[in-house]
């Protein structure tokens, strides 16, 4: 980030419109930060301006009975879900947050490992309050679990990297905690087949590990079927950590071979039913090769972070429906402020 970026933090809506469309007429360029833990993504232009959503940070309103919660887009995710485990209830955001923000996991389209069954970020998302790049003020989508009025405009800020607009607060739908869960050691993937949609199946170097969630009853007759070591609760590891980090995103029967073309120095976590395989490696040899088998079954390989002055493509070949995304954008952002170049194509 370059050292000549004012930076800026609105407190209210009014008050990030007014820059928003100051910028604009000005022709400035916006960075949107919250947590910053995404910030490896694409190849972003240096920006006039960073815009902080710290101070948009408040919960609105929280309907537990509903399964709903509305909170303002810079609110930690940790601590939205330490205050909702107090009533027996999740975001089902991503288990290690870090400094995460709301904003920041929606923006960049990071989900739960848990999305194979309870779905991902996307399926979350109810409602959005956005500002667009030129100052409008956008609502879209509803306070209910089911609406189905309208288009989706909401969800499509899920992975936008703040393309659209930056979202100010959202409305999401929780999930409960169950009442009991296991992680069980398993000597392959393929022993899930012995349960019906299990929480997830996760495979790193040293195993792989299968999650049961249910009433104590059903945790225990399904613990029972395998013989591999049980340990109450939920023991997600942490994605791998590197000099390098890639998300290889596949058809998700195609997860066991992502695995076999790991080069043996990357470390990973591969999320099987779901086709992503998260990485982490010293460099990025091998990754040409690889990127090049998951663009022919359909998938792509993202560099998630990289080392300042690599040349290494970040999103690889751009997809068809670049020029539509483009138009999209140009809706919301008529001047092209925000966030210029995180996506593919360097849009």
């Amino acid at each position: 980030m370059g050292v000549t970026a004012d930076l800026v933090t609105p407190s209210s809506v009014e008050e990030l419109a007014a820059l928003l469309e100051r910028a604009t007429r000005e022709r400035l360029s916006v960075r949107i930060v919250g947590g910053g833990t995404h910030s490896g993504f694409g190849d972003p232009e240096e920006p006039d301006i960073v815009v902080s959503t710290a101070a948009l940070s408040q919960v609105h309103s929280w309907e537990p009975d509903d399964l709903t919660i509305v909170v303002g887009a810079g609110a930690r995710v940790a601590e939205v879900e330490s205050m909702l485990a107090g009533r027996g209830q999740t975001l089902v955001f991503p288990e290690h947050p870090g400094d995460a923000t709301i904003g920041g996991v929606i923006s960049a389209g990071i989900s739960s490992l848990r999305r194979g069954r309870l779905y991902s970020t996307r399926e979350r998302v109810l409602e959005t309050v956005v500002v667009t790049g030129d100052g409008r003020v956008v609502r879209s989508g509803g306070r209910v679990v089911k609406n189905v009025t309208g288009y989706d405009l909401f969800r499509l800020q899920v992975g936008a990297f703040g393309s659209l607009g930056v979202i100010v607060s959202v409305c999401l739908k929780l999930w409960p905690v169950p009442q009991a869960s296991a992680t069980v050691t398993v000597s392959d993937p393929s022993e899930a087949s012995r349960v019906i949609r299990p929480l997830a199946v996760l495979q790193d170097r040293d195993g792989t590990r299968l999650y049961l969630s249910g009433t104590a009853g059903e945790v225990e007759t399904l613990a029972s079927r395998f013989e591999g070591p049980v340990t109450p609760g939920l023991d997600w590891p942490a994605d791998p950590d590197g000099a390098w980090c890639w998300s290889l995103r596949v058809p998700p029967a195609l997860t066991p071979e992502a695995v076999r073309r790991l080069p043996d120095s990357w470390d990973f976590l591969a999320i099987h039913g779901v086709g992503e395989v998260r990485a982490a490696s010293p460099d990025e040899e091998g990754a040409d090769d690889l990127r090049r088998w998951a663009e022919s079954v359909g998938g792509r390989l993202v560099v998630a972070r990289r080392p300042a002055g690599t040349s290494f493509d970040p999103w690889g070949t751009p997809p068809p429906g670049l020029d539509l995304q483009r138009r999209l954008i140009e809706a919301f952002d008529p001047a092209r402020a925000l966030n210029r170049g995180f996506l593919p194509g360097g849009i």
